[in-house]
């Protein structure tokens, strides 16, 4: 039986700093973006954007997401495919998940004061993690029960 562990999904997810984000309009049309990401103890994924981003637009009349995170180095081909629901914290969440953007990135400080900047955290639905640098390939789904376990334990 093939484990993986919520804490070794988190540690590949923060090892990568970009993302390409994808939603839809409210025309229904598919939009993705490269996106800077920081990744929380929850797997909540936080990225900053200017409030008047198409992205936005499309996130606040239809909150739901996917990412796709890895896969950009040759020769390694591990990605999560991730989906979610996106929101915009207010109060000791913003703070929190601020926190976790700036220790990411610590150059979001200086774009902070930006006008029309905010903030998205983005809670996982589903999760796929693929290693296709193994043979045979490893490939777990964390779903919404999954992704509720403790980060020291194991899922399948």
């Amino acid at each position: 039986m093939v484990r993986m562990t919520t804490a070794e999904l988190l540690a590949f997810m923060r090892g990568n700093k970009l993302a390409v984000q994808a939603s839809v309009s409210t025309t229904n049309a598919a939009q993705a973006a490269v996106v800077g990401i920081a990744v929380t103890d929850a797997l909540e994924v936080v990225f900053d954007t200017l409030d008047s981003t198409r992205k936005v637009a499309n996130l606040r009349t239809n909150p739901q997401l996917a990412f796709v995170i890895g896969g950009p180095v040759p020769g390694d081909e591990r990605t999560v495919q991730y989906e979610g629901v996106a929101d915009e914290p207010t109060g000791p969440e913003l703070e929190r998940i601020r926190a976790a953007y700036f220790s990411a990135w610590p150059d979001g400080r200086s774009r902070a004061n930006w006008p029309g900047l905010i903030y998205v955290r983005v809670r996982p639905t589903w999760i796929r993690y693929s290693d296709f640098n193994q043979h045979p390939p490893l490939v777990v789904e964390f779903d919404a029960g999954r992704l509720n376990v403790g980060a020291s334990q194991a899922v399948r």
